[in-house]
């Protein structure tokens, strides 16, 4: 990289922290007061950088209106799709991919397995939101008064002993799913269907999807899909980099 773009690029995520004044920038990037200058004068003619009446600098309003409308074009399902085929190639499972859209969990991408015997799911179909691990995820993922409107107005059909029996239970596991960060549905929608899912989460931490790995029990045990579950949540955390643009974090060297 340039070293000016490198200096340039620099300055952004120290403006993050709040104003900086031209030698507070100087002093942060390592370089003369005149250098450190010519680069915010750049950054301002884009309106990247804003020079407040107190001559100190901030992020301007252009960087917050480019980073909106790169987050509205975002699209989680092409992002995802790569990563989806990746962990199906490796564990052979149907992987799902799901969103919370207008009061239902909605299926927006499915990679299916490779064995004979299938799921039955379908891309647009809405979920079991009472039970299915996905939509456990994305309700968990909600500000606790609306998780409790949402968990009151819902209907509990019990599909197999293990379903969720009343919106009490379903709330105490969404505070769970919540705190552990992955969800699963160990038969409760179909006793032969076991399912483990984490969170895809956007740039301010709030989950914007999740996934899946379903596998029927004639195929695996539940203890077994289980095993799979730091696969799944590494594909998830990929998917996340990737979606809110993050670098993917090195090991420390030892």
């Amino acid at each position: 990289m340039s070293q000016t773009v490198d200096r340039a690029l620099s300055i952004l995520p120290r403006l993050a922290q709040g104003p900086a004044d031209l030698g507070q920038v100087a002093d942060h990037l390592g370089v003369h007061k005149s250098t450190a200058l010519r680069l915010l004068r750049t950054l301002h003619e884009h309106g990247l950088v804003y020079r407040q009446e107190d001559q100190r600098y901030r992020l301007g309003a252009r960087l917050f209106a480019l980073a909106q409308e790169a987050v509205e074009n975002l699209d989680v399902r092409e992002i995802a799709h790569p990563h989806l085929v990746a962990l199906n190639e490796q564990v052979g499972h149907t992987v799902h991919l799901a969103v919370y859209e207008d009061g239902e969990v909605l299926y927006i991408d499915k990679v299916e397995s490779r064995y004979p015997v299938r799921m039955y799911s379908r891309v647009g179909k809405p979920v079991a939101i009472t039970v299915a691990a996905v939509a456990k995820l994305l309700l968990a993922d909600l500000r606790e008064p609306e998780r409790r409107t949402v968990a009151d107005k819902l209907d509990y059909p019990m599909y197999t002993p293990r379903s969720t029996p009343h919106a009490a239970a379903f709330l105490k596991e969404l505070a769970t799913v919540r705190e552990q960060g992955w969800a699963t549905d160990l038969g409760g929608h179909e006793e032969s269907i076991n399912c483990v899912a984490a969170p895809v989460t956007g740039t301010d931490g709030r989950v914007v999807a999740a996934m899946s790995v379903s596998a029927p029990n004639v195929v695996v045990t539940a203890e077994e899909l289980l095993g799979l579950l730091p696969q799944v949540r590494r594909t998830a955390e990929a998917i996340s980099r990737e979606y809110s643009g993050k670098p993917e974090k090195k090991e420390a060297r030892r």
